[in-house]
């Protein structure tokens, strides 16, 4: 008897040795956002084939949304007031590894590769695409106090109407495009003032994105993968 105590003892013991905890992997200062808002829809574009390069991208490896904590305390507020509402956020990216970022600088600077050009960028050159602010290399999102998101109807989990859809390079996707109904308009305001009234600027040239104003970071570019 006393042998098998201590045998399962031992199996406990190991047990909790191949337990991975969650955070481990992260640096000081972020962490796994659905920890803190655990019915915040997540879907990581760049984890998929559904993107501007059509292919899943260095990096991502789960989807799996990484914040600083800063920012997932900003969030939080914003997921609340929505709540409020019968409304939720859905995040397409938060935290972008520098090797992502490289990723999309590669794919630039082949201009022959353009299997996706009608869906995302049909009205911009792909030469062009540095020029006009869509791609860069270095991203705000590799501080880790970007992200880019939607509004959802809490009932069902559709997507709202914002005149445009995420990750399109063209003047649908700028806060000043003005051929909008009122129904897209208003969409895009309440998404505009939810989360400016909780600290987050907006990048004029696509609706969806966002960044916290006093982020803890913001001369430090991150590459560890999501994961």
């Amino acid at each position: 008897m006393k042998k098998n105590k201590v045998l399962l003892l031992v199996l406990i013991i190991l047990g909790f040795g191949f337990v991975k905890s969650p955070t481990a992997q992260l640096p000081k200062g972020f962490v796994y956002v659905k920890e803190c808002i655990p019915d915040l829809d997540v879907e990581l574009r760049y984890l998929t084939d559904h993107n501007f390069v059509g292919k899943p991208i260095i990096g991502y490896h789960a989807n799996t949304l990484i914040l600083t904590k800063d920012a997932v305390e900003a969030l939080k507020k914003v997921q609340e007031a929505l709540r409020n509402q019968n409304l939720c956020l859905k995040v397409y990216d938060g935290y972008r590894p520098q090797r992502a970022v490289n990723h999309f600088v590669t794919w630039a600077k082949d201009l022959a590769d353009t299997i996706n050009k009608r869906e995302f960028y049909p009205e911009v050159e792909k030469q062009n695409l540095f020029s006009e602010g869509y791609i860069a290399s270095k991203s705000g999102h590799s501080r880790g106090s970007t992200l880019d998101l939607t509004i959802t109807d809490g009932n069902t989990g559709e997507p709202l109407d914002m005149g445009g859809t995420y990750d399109f390079f063209g003047e649908q996707s700028w806060l000043s495009y003005k051929d909008l109904t009122a129904a897209q308009q208003q969409n895009r305001e309440i998404l505009q003032t939810v989360m400016q009234d909780n600290n987050f600027r907006n990048y004029p040239k696509e609706w969806w994105h966002f960044t916290l104003r006093w982020e803890p970071f913001p001369d430090t570019y991150f590459d560890f993968p999501v994961e």
